[in-house]
């Protein structure tokens, strides 16, 4: 089925009623989550505001003790505002996509400031805010408030594109599954119901195999019913992410202290530490003359192998090189002196490092 016949089948009505069957599988399905109320309770803004902004891009495996540690340790809104950046920072390391971080933090700072501590209720409202985009919007509007509004993540659309048999590619046909998604939501419990599409797309209609015997929009579903539903979403072919290249500096001091520098205030990975490195460059000729880049001054060996990782739009191969510095060694590169420091091997954990540099420094240390 093309969008434009599942528009067609939504003017023509359902088959039953999808939001009473669904809402009743969530009832008896639900997730416990640490950020959900409970059943008949009401949400609390904050905290599907904070998971929702932690949920994206992550799996809900990843994110459940990341939640607990910043929910416990920054309990309110203006807890989270008061914090230091570089504590929240630090917090989510290894949390991954960090501009997520610095936006939830001014977005905690703009509450307070701006909105007296309480979270808009309405979806546009919420959209002004940093870090919400459309998703995030809709979700705290519809979890926390009770709006009648529609949050579509990939769940929802790998949900509504088999119920509709929407043939079309993603990421093109994104709007036309949020307006088809939007049939369907209910004026009443758009709260649960918002729940409800996402644990059914994260638990019954899963990207492969889905279980389609235990879903209660079987009767319903025109991808099943065709049996395509396997198939569907389709996406478009993506490009291939281009290759960076560069070097990573394992500095220890006899003392024990690892080299490590902070991160400019804006661009990727912004104010996290880092052990220093060459720029990353797309021509691998970078590691040819990396040692001039060196940040002390001592005898550096290659440690044997690579660290590979991928970000969204690259994918980056760095060479690891390890040296042992005397203890009051001078750093060589005056320019970026002011934002390294000599950190003890045992404070590492409470450091800001993303898992780029975890895998790096424990690249760099292993055998020793």
């Amino acid at each position: 089925m093309t969008a434009v016949a599942g528009k067609q089948r939504v003017q023509r009505g359902w088959d039953g009623d999808a939001a009473g069957a669904l809402l009743d599988w969530y009832d008896a399905e639900r997730r416990d989550l640490p950020w959900r109320a409970a059943p008949g309770a009401a949400a609390d803004p904050y905290r599907v505001w904070l998971s929702e902004i932690m949920l994206q891009q992550t799996t809900v495996k990843a994110v459940i003790a990341y939640f607990d540690k910043l929910a416990t340790r920054w309990p309110t809104v203006e807890a989270l505002a008061a914090a230091d950046l570089d504590e929240v920072l630090s917090a989510w390391a290894g949390l991954g996509y960090y501009s997520r971080a610095h936006n939830l933090h001014r977005c905690a700072r703009e509450i307070v400031e701006r909105h007296g501590g309480r979270f808009p209720r309405s979806e546009a409202a919420l959209l002004a805010l940093p870090g919400i985009g459309p998703y995030t919007a809709a979700a705290v509007a519809a979890i926390a408030f009770g709006e009648r509004t529609t949050p579509v993540d990939g769940n929802v659309e790998r949900v509504v594109a088999r119920l509709f048999a929407v043939r079309e590619p993603l990421p093109g046909v994104r709007t036309v599954l949020k307006e088809l998604a939007a049939t369907l939501t209910p004026a009443q419990r758009t709260g649960d119901f918002a729940q409800a599409m996402m644990d059914l797309g994260a638990t019954v209609c899963t990207p492969k195999r889905p279980s389609c015997l235990m879903c209660p929009l079987n009767r319903q579903c025109l991808a099943h019913a065709s049996g395509i539903e396997a198939a569907l979403p389709a996406r478009a072919e993506k490009g291939e992410r281009p290759t960076r290249f560069g070097v990573a500096f394992i500095a220890l001091r006899e003392d024990g202290c690892l080299l490590l520098r902070k991160r400019r205030e804006t661009g990727l990975l912004a104010r996290m530490m880092e052990v220093p490195t060459t720029d990353w460059l797309e021509d691998p000729r970078v590691v040819t003359e990396a040692l001039r880049a060196a940040p002390v001054r001592a005898d550096w060996w290659q440690v044997p192998g690579q660290v590979v990782h991928t970000f969204t739009h690259f994918r980056l191969e760095l060479l690891v090189y390890r040296a042992v510095a005397p203890a009051d060694a001078a750093l060589t590169f005056w320019a970026d002196a002011g934002r390294c420091r000599w950190v003890p091997r045992r404070e590492l954990e409470r450091q800001a490092l993303p898992s780029l540099m975890r895998k790096v420094i424990a690249h760099g240390l292993r055998e020793m």
